[in-house]
């Protein structure tokens, strides 16, 4: 039998209260499935992966680690790219709206594009960025050449 190909199929943020990160991700265009989620857990569809929401403490427990709690940077961003510098923009008006807060302003960044980042309601940094070596396909997911 051949391996698994490599892939993330799904990410999972461990959040505080996970009704108002639903309602977070929710207005900053995600869309959850209903069949899918629980009272425990929400299922976004997010390009290629999903984007799952679940108690940060229970989240530590199932891993085996330590609930570190909310603050410092945990190695780990999510991005979402988009097709212009305008539509960063726009995004991240949307984002600030819904509750997120702001880390870095939009602004060109050394690689060439341009981004900026904020932390959704638990802290998580979400970085929005247009990048002109990434295309991206229709459903917004990140046509890499190989």
């Amino acid at each position: 039998m051949a391996p698994a190909p490599a892939a993330v199929a799904l990410i999972t943020l461990g959040v505080d209260d996970l009704p108002r990160a639903t309602r977070f991700y929710e207005a900053i265009g995600f869309r959850k499935s209903v069949s899918q989620s629980r009272d425990s857990v929400s299922f976004f569809r997010a390009g290629g992966v999903v984007l799952g929401l679940f108690d940060r403490r229970a989240l530590a427990e199932d891993a085996g680690l330590p609930d570190g709690g909310r603050g410092g940077f945990g190695g780990i961003t999510l991005a979402r790219n988009l097709p212009s510098r305008e539509a960063v923009d726009a995004a991240f008006s949307r984002a600030l709206e819904a509750g997120a807060r702001p880390l870095q302003a939009p602004r060109e960044v050394f690689w060439g594009g341009y981004c900026g980042y904020v932390a959704d309601p638990d802290g998580h940094p979400l970085e929005l960025a247009w990048n002109p070596f990434f295309p991206l396909r229709d459903d917004g997911t990140i046509d890499l050449p190989m």
